[in-house]
């Protein structure tokens, strides 16, 4: 029962503390129940939610985690990284400042990020849940056979189980790669030397946040996108304003550049990179791998129990979140094609109705929204313009840029443009973006207008506190309303007025 190797380094006081609440040392296993309601597979988001529910409501439930409780997201994904990001920005260092300026910078958001973790981990952790009613084993899970799960050498008898085992860092096959010496975001929270240099390969939003936060350190950054842009699944205008922030920020972008192989010497690495004009390297003492995510499927005994998987895409599920399996459902990054915390939440809320009261509730992919937090954000839910447009759906497209709002002009954030895409001449909202101070919050608003039905015209009717950013929503209700102000209304208009003098 021993963690991955690595992950709660350096030995601090924050790290034990945290670690004492996810992966406690010498802990014993429960004694298992004769047959449980419910077993859960994975104790990230989705299988922390999925336990604490059906406990909640009675069910005796098993919760089975192989690293430490919280999964990715407490550990090495969005608390440490938001926690690395604000810190970053707060602490931000011009590029001529002190070798020694910069390496305190860098150990006070190092620290800072390891007590906020540190803080956060109890609500997350192996007593917190026990005290739940959670029977919480710590160790690697595997199908028997239908109906049974081994941990260690005990077997755990289940009528429904749910597999919520995350993903991991895909690592590219490039030639001289070690992955021991690279980084992902399971080790690079771990770092306890300042980067000299550090050289990120690919452009999602996970490259994109840490290259822009390092950056503020006043550390060298060098971005390598595979692509022609970066932040590929948003919208092209949207993603250009970020890129153009990342280079305010000191980033080095190479777009369209393949790295052909990499050269780990003592105390640096040389990336070989292809490409127009010329083939060049790129040195630096650490290098980011962010090219993905592999859901994790292997080990799990999949095939014991019939359960549909792909290596590369993870577990097949339908709209209810059921497998193949009519007794397994699956939920969070293992299953799904947005890997998000706030998508997993909701995947193991429609999975406790359906695996437990054998309910219909559906999972609606269309309806989720993202964010990523460089500066300026970008956020998103539904469809974009080009989506839309390559699927045939006639739209009406409304914009307004943050210009336009006396509180950006007031806070001098004025970059970005809220772009709602709507159903052609209908009051339905399809999809929007948001690139811009505070735009995951305004992305927040947007999705319960979504999941309600509510359309621009309400959000023009609606009385929002001035000055604020969300007043952008009232300013698109408006230009909506404006639409609908025809020449033949118009001059009915003109003749009501004409006849009620």
């Amino acid at each position: 029962m021993t963690p991955v190797h690595g992950l709660f380094s350096p030995e601090n006081t924050a790290n034990l503390a945290w670690k004492a609440h996810v992966f406690p040392e010498n802990y014993q296993n429960p004694t298992p129940t004769r047959r449980y309601n419910q077993v859960v597979l994975g104790a990230g988001p989705a299988g922390l939610i999925c336990a604490a529910a059906a406990a909640g409501l009675g069910a005796k439930v098993a919760l089975i985690e192989k690293t430490a409780m919280g999964g990715d997201c407490l550990n090495v994904g969005c608390v440490p990284s938001k926690t690395y990001i604000s810190a970053c920005k707060s602490l931000q260092v011009a590029m001529d400042a002190s070798e020694q300026s910069k390496d305190h910078a860098f150990a006070s958001v190092m620290a800072r990020l390891r007590e906020t973790r540190s803080h956060l981990s109890h609500h997350d952790s192996v007593a917190r849940f026990t005290e739940l009613g959670v029977d919480v084993f710590l160790g690697a899970g595997r199908f028997l056979q239908p109906g049974t799960i081994q941990v260690g050498d005990q077997k755990l008898n289940y009528r429904k189980a749910v597999i919520a085992t995350g993903t991991h860092a895909a690592m590219p096959a490039i030639p001289g790669l070690i992955p021991e010496k690279t980084l992902t975001n399971f080790s690079f929270f771990s770092l306890t030397e300042r980067p000299k240099h550090l050289a990120i390969i690919g452009g999602g939003p996970i490259g994109c946040e840490i290259a822009q936060a390092t950056a503020h350190l006043g550390i060298p950054v060098t971005l390598i996108v595979r692509g022609e842009r970066i932040l590929p699944r948003d919208d092209p205008d949207a993603a250009r304003i970020v890129q153009d922030a990342l280079l305010r920020s000191g980033v080095h972008i190479l777009l369209q550049k393949e790295v052909t192989s990499i050269q780990h010497l003592e105390n640096e690495s040389l990336l070989h990179i292809d490409g127009d004009p010329a083939p060049q390297i790129v040195p630096a003492s650490h290098v980011l791998v962010a090219t993905g995510r592999v859901p994790n499927v292997t080990g799990l005994g999949l095939e014991q129990v019939g359960v549909e998987y792909d290596a590369s895409t993870g577990i097949v599920v339908n709209e209810r979140l059921q497998t193949s399996n009519k007794h397994i459902f699956a939920a969070g990054d293992v299953c799904s094609p947005y890997r998000f915390t706030h998508t997993a939440d909701m995947m193991a809320r429609t999975v406790v109705r359906n695996a437990l009261f054998r309910g219909r509730a559906r999972f609606l992919r269309h309806q989720i929204p993202w964010c990523t937090y460089t500066d300026p954000e970008l956020a998103q839910i539904g469809l974009t313009q080009e989506v839309a447009t390559s699927q045939q759906i006639k739209t009406d497209l409304y914009e307004v840029p943050f210009a336009a709002l006396d509180r950006a002009q007031t806070d001098g954030k004025t970059t970005g443009f809220i772009r709602i895409v709507a159903q052609a001449n209908k009051d339905r909202i399809l999809g929007a973006t948001i690139v811009g101070h505070g735009a995951g919050e305004i992305a927040g608003a947007i999705a319960i207008a979504m999941q309600a039905k509510i359309g621009l015209k309400q959000f023009a009717a609606t009385m929002l506190p001035y000055p604020t950013y969300m007043e952008v929503l009232r300013k698109v209700g408006d230009q909506f309303n404006r639409t609908r102000f025809t020449p033949l209304v118009a001059k009915l208009f003109r003749w009501w007025l004409r006849w009620n003098r």
